[in-house]
């Protein structure tokens, strides 16, 4: 009776964990969670967003150079393996619930003088005045240390909530490599569109040349007119060699995201800038912040540090850890086999190291303290979030216009240069006016060639924002 009280007690006690339980955070952005849309979403819908965000780009050679990166680039495979070092420290740390057990076999050989260890010896003799002493001895040995006050159970929640940090960690990864393969890949579109448009401009230069250079040549204009024409056509070919250096360079920066060496891209043909879906689905703050792995990633350090001061207060409590050996054996290796020769060993411990001089008191302050500091950075996160995806549909918005504004213009000026080229032809006016209309009109579509790259570039960093890239659905 009196062993069933005790082992209920202690059967009692296990099932006690030290420290706070984890819960889940209050949001800190309580307002914003509550109003179901973001404050600058405009028109945009307020639908589930798509994971494969850049699919809306409608770009089958992107879509192939993010599949790529993300097999095969370093930066997601690193944060892969750590994910697996971080479950494979789960496992282990699991284990250390059960008890830990041993086999040995043993023989030992010793030469004493007689009378050493206090009577004659057995075994055989050897020369005059010692004897020699075989052992031999097989055993099992096993070990467990009781979690009574749940230490070992609350560093198995510190362990679960680390490998869920690395996990997000992971998802984090995918979500920034998926954005910067984007990203390049929309500045090469738009440096080659450039450049071809920087191509035509420096033809007509070179014509108005030819024009300023005979109107001198004839007497008819003075020779100002040439040097500017020589000095703009002079200027685009040195713009044209910068253009042509940011091409190799994205192209370049392009290999290296997607897991290939620098080069191995330069040969990318060029192709037109993707454009954004003229349906742009947002969701809403709630589904954004549950979304984001790098809130994810603070919300499992946050657990994992509330975790660690039940494991440094159970550390403050007395221990109790029980061994237990089972031998047979002796002094011949026919005693491996006779069970009269069996022996066991039991060893139960209490340990408790109460006079620490206050450094138990002063680590659990320490536990508390950075889970205080975890859960301010979990705070600093939400709403660091909630900055970035708002001022992210600003600028989509504001990317949006100034395209729609552009397009206008260059539309304007294209219908003059025409207009001047019929002139021209008819000899109603002068051919450097339709030149310089021409001009013009390419100045212009370079100006809106530059807003559309710069509006796919805001609905990637949109994308980025929302924290989509990294679910596989």
């Amino acid at each position: 009776m009196r062993r069933a009280v005790v082992l209920a007690a202690v059967l009692a006690v296990a099932g006690c964990k030290s420290g706070p339980d984890y819960a889940w955070p209050p949001a800190p952005a309580s307002k914003a969670m509550a109003s179901g849309a973001f404050l600058r979403a405009g028109d945009l819908a307020n639908a589930p967003a798509p994971a494969k965000w850049w699919q809306g780009l409608g770009d089958l050679q992107l879509d192939a150079l993010i599949a790529k990166g993300l097999a095969e680039a370093p930066g997601p495979a690193a944060a892969e393996a750590r994910l697996r070092q971080a479950r494979a420290e789960l496992a282990s740390t699991r284990a250390g619930l059960l008890p830990a057990g041993g086999a040995s076999l043993l023989y030992a050989h010793a030469g004493l003088p007689d009378g050493a260890i206090g009577g004659s010896t057995s075994g055989s003799s050897g020369s005059s005045g010692s004897s020699n002493i075989n052992l031999f001895n097989a055993g099992f040995d096993a070990q467990w240390e009781a979690d009574l006050w749940g230490g070992k159970r609350r560093d198995i929640e510190r362990a679960t909530a680390e490998a869920g940090a690395r996990e997000a960690r992971l998802a984090d990864a995918q979500v920034m490599l998926s954005a910067e393969i984007a990203r390049a890949y929309v500045a090469l579109r738009g440096r080659q569109m450039r450049l071809a448009l920087l191509g035509e401009r420096q033809a007509l230069e070179l014509r108005l040349v030819e024009v300023a250079r005979a109107r001198f040549a004839g007497g008819t204009a003075p020779r100002q007119p040439l040097e500017a024409a020589q000095a703009r056509a002079e200027r685009t070919e040195a713009e044209q060699a910068g253009v042509s250096a940011e091409v190799a360079s994205y192209s370049d920066a392009l290999a290296v995201l997607t897991g290939q060496a620098p080069g191995e891209m330069a040969d990318l043909a060029p192709a037109a800038i993707p454009l954004p879906p003229a349906e742009v689905a947002v969701g809403d703050p709630a589904a954004m912040l549950a979304r984001r792995p790098d809130i994810r990633m603070a919300e499992r350090q946050l657990a994992a540090a509330t975790a660690k001061i039940g494991m440094e207060k159970a550390k403050r409590f007395p221990t109790v850890s029980f061994m237990g050996l089972i031998g047979i054996g002796g002094t011949s290796g026919g005693d491996l086999f006779d069970v009269s020769k069996l022996s066991t060993i039991a060893l139960p411990r209490l340990t408790w190291n109460f006079l620490d001089f206050g450094r138990g008191a002063a680590a659990v302050r320490s536990a508390e303290a950075g889970r205080d500091a975890a859960l301010a950075d979990y705070r600093g996160q939400v709403l660091t979030a909630l900055q970035d995806a708002e001022a992210a549909l600003a600028r989509y918005g504001a990317a949006r216009t100034a395209l729609a504004r552009m397009a206008s213009g260059a539309g304007h000026l294209r219908e003059i240069a025409r207009l001047q080229g019929l002139r021209g032809k008819a000899g109603t006016a002068p051919p450097a006016e339709a030149l310089e209309a021409q001009h013009q009109a390419i100045e212009a579509q370079m100006a809106e060639s530059a807003a559309r790259a710069d509006l796919t570039q805001a609905y990637v960093a949109l994308a980025k924002a929302l924290g989509l890239g990294w679910r596989n659905d």
